[in-house]
């Protein structure tokens, strides 16, 4: 019998062989039948380090379908950092003027060695980026998208928030949605969570399209201590995905 496809919230055998392949491979510190938030940070982790038996990145999203599965199983090697990406300079050009300025900020937050800080979700880079909204432990994955944007002279173009279906969301009302084309420098990224209507969710911003990858730098992403740094997909085959978005001149 094949395995299921597994996310957050689901119980059972199959959970329990994923945490016990998980803690094999040194991702997880104990096994279990409930797939629960420690558990999807351990799949994030291990899918942002994996290929499909392609040789392609997997999707670091945290659900457990047959390619993820597949890497489980296989145990081939951890991919590489990619080759000569520096996700700590600013591309040479792309993107807005208020795009560019927030990526800016997101590269200055990598060279400053923005992490959780001890315990999960937690620290005073994480406090930072919550901005008095909620005190840690909380996702800051928004947090921190919304932080990199206020850092402009001009402040936030849209209202700071914690929630990145909600910055999504902005976008939308206000027509900065980008629709069939590769993104630019300094573009959202947004993620559903769990289904596709709801509200969880995961975002970041593009460092740059290149060659049918998509280089992007997030925070909240991977086991703790989760840092902000850098991740690539494959354009075209990113799971989960809400879209991306453009501030305009």
């Amino acid at each position: 019998m094949s395995n299921p496809t597994l996310m957050e919230g689901n119980r059972g055998p199959a959970v329990a062989k994923l945490t016990a392949i998980l803690k094999k491979r040194g991702h997880l510190d104990a096994t279990g039948q409930t797939f629960n938030r420690a558990v999807r940070r351990a799949v994030e982790e291990f899918q942002a380090r994996h290929v499909d038996e392609l040789g392609r990145p997997l999707v670091s999203d945290g659900v457990v379908g047959p390619l993820t599965w597949w890497a489980l199983e296989t145990e081939r090697e951890v991919l590489a950092p990619p080759t000569g990406v520096r996700f700590d300079v600013m591309p040479a050009r792309g993107g807005s003027r208020r795009g560019r300025a927030a990526l800016e900020a997101a590269i200055a937050e990598i060279e400053a060695g923005a992490r959780e800080i001890g315990e999960n979700n937690s620290g005073p880079f994480v406090k930072k980026y919550l901005n008095g909204r909620l005190e840690p432990p909380a996702n800051w994955c928004a947090g921190f998208v919304s932080w990199c944007f206020a850092q402009h002279p001009e402040g936030i173009p849209f209202r700071y928030t914690l929630g990145a279906r909600h910055i999504r969301n902005q976008f939308q009302a206000q027509g900065w949605l980008v629709e069939d084309a590769p993104p630019e420098p300094g573009d959202i990224i947004a993620w559903w969570r769990g289904q596709p209507v709801g509200l969880k969710g995961h975002i970041g911003l593009v460092h740059h399209y290149s060659n049918g990858i998509v280089y992007t730098i997030e925070g909240n992403k991977g086991a703790f201590p989760a840092r902000v740094r850098g991740f690539d997909y494959v354009f075209g085959r990113i799971e989960a995905l809400l879209g991306f978005g453009r501030v305009p001149d």
